[in-house]
């Protein structure tokens, strides 16, 4: 007799994508220099591109305090669960 299982996981892995950099793009470039560890170039370059995946594979509370983060800061940014 062969058993088989489905496993489900509740802590789905999310990505942060940003949509609009907002008025103060020189902070939210700043911002995502320091949580991300990317050349301030690369953080340049990506809001030149938008929309644009700033995190991936982080777990639901790191993606929910970084969406926070960039809309305190006057971006819109939103996460979502990757299935």
């Amino acid at each position: 007799m062969s058993e088989s299982f489905l496993l489900v996981c509740d802590d789905l892995p999310h990505t942060v994508v940003l949509t609009d950099a907002g008025p103060r793009a020189i902070e939210i470039v700043k911002l995502l220099h320091r949580r991300t560890g990317q050349s301030l170039w690369r953080c340049k370059s990506l809001i030149s591109h938008l929309p644009a995946t700033i995190l991936e594979n982080v777990p639901e509370e790191v993606a929910t305090a970084m969406v926070a983060e960039l809309r305190e800061a006057g971006a819109d940014a939103h996460a979502e669960a990757n299935q």
